[in-house]
């Protein structure tokens, strides 16, 4: 149960500070601004405990309204991990079994792409906490002696967080040519199953920093972000991913993320699909690649036909939904292998043409029935 002067956090929503008061099942949390947010004593997650003098002067504020004068003994920095919060105290979300990881790049002024910010976050939508890192390399410097490799954060976030990175400017992203996240993910003070520690690298395309068209509207971004999935629903992106040495991603954090200001955090909500407005899938292959080196056509079209497939099957159920594939006028080949889909593996749904006034030549519409 939490005190009066407990450091706690919200369970159910986003917040926390130091417990001033507490009446009856309400505590009063008060923020780094001073301000008191009442809150059900129950909702209180404790973060980092009072010490007993701590727990004195705040009980003889709270009794007296004024605070003692004498000064307060040190207390140590709380660990990475804080071992006050445990699982039970979290609320799972169904689905949240399986991992899914989106690094999300946002900018502060969409209209000024040139020369702007951008804010990069990590979401994890999963019941899992993660310990990770993120690293960045030029193509200039990836074959320096020492790989040229940078951390750029590592840390840990808890289960179901957006966490803001950090922002980086123009300069600083036009060097993200390569991106790697390496990340362990466990649970405490209770059993789960486990999940493969790995390294995912992402080739990353700078000049889509600077084309308003590849910022989209993403279901865990309020507004239009360049995103990377990194893990969905327990797979790594197979761009490169390998296993990595738990014991030294560890204790690399650790030493790192005592030094580090600790980052914004934001529940995760993702967002449902509007099925009002139509999806719109893009299947021109340098949509779905950064590099087709050492691709073959028919490696390409079983890249397109799998995403077709893939947007098809998350949508079964949203009957009514209009999804949008843009696949190009060409010489017919995708556009043919998506109808014979449609005609075999997908029958039933209303397929035509989309709108050439908003998609152009070579977009076929399919409405979910």
């Amino acid at each position: 149960m939490a005190k009066i002067g407990d450091t706690v956090r919200f369970l159910n929503s986003v917040g926390g500070g130091i417990i001033s008061r507490i009446d009856g099942n309400m505590a009063y949390v008060e923020d780094e601004d001073g301000f008191e947010t009442p809150v059900l004593l129950r909702e209180c997650v404790v973060v980092q405990p009072a010490t007993e003098q701590a727990r004195i002067e705040n009980s003889l504020t709270a009794n007296t309204g004024s605070k003692p004068t004498a000064p307060k003994p040190a207390t140590a920095a709380p660990d990475v991990i804080s071992s006050e919060v445990s699982d039970a105290d979290m609320a799972e979300t169904p689905g949240g079994e399986r991992l899914n990881i989106v690094l999300g790049f946002e900018p502060e002024n969409i209209k000024t792409l040139s020369g702007g910010n951008f804010i990069c976050s990590l979401v994890n939508d999963s019941n899992y906490w993660l310990m990770f890192t993120m690293l960045t390399c030029s193509n200039a410097d990836i074959t320096a002696d020492n790989g040229g490799w940078q951390t750029v954060y590592s840390g840990v976030v808890e289960p179901n967080i957006q966490l803001d990175i950090d922002t980086f400017d123009s300069t600083q992203v036009a060097s993200f040519d390569r991106i790697a996240i390496q990340y362990i993910a466990f649970k405490r003070n209770k059993s789960f199953c486990l999940k493969t520690p790995a390294t995912v690298q992402l080739r990353v395309d700078t000049t889509k920093f600077y084309k308003l068209h590849c910022f989209r509207n993403n279901p865990y971004f309020d507004n239009p972000v360049l995103a990377f999935d990194i893990v969905t629903d327990d797979k790594p992106a197979s761009l490169n991913t390998l296993k990595i040495d738990v014991e030294n991603l560890s204790q690399m954090m650790r030493r790192k993320a005592s030094a580090d200001q600790r980052p914004a955090r934001r529940h995760v909500h993702k967002k449902p699909n509007d099925p009002g407005k139509p999806l719109v899938i893009d299947l021109h292959i340098h949509e779905l690649v950064d590099n087709t080196r050492g691709l073959s056509s028919a490696d390409m079209l079983n890249l397109q036909i799998d995403t077709f497939r893939r947007a098809m099957d998350e949508n079964l159920r949203n009957h009514g939904r209009k999804i949008i594939f843009i696949h190009g006028k060409g010489d017919g080949i995708l556009r043919n292998a998506i109808l014979k889909e449609l005609n075999h593996r997908y029958k039933g749904h209303d397929v035509q043409d989309a709108s050439f006034a908003e998609y152009g030549y070579g977009a076929t519409q399919v409405k979910i029935h």
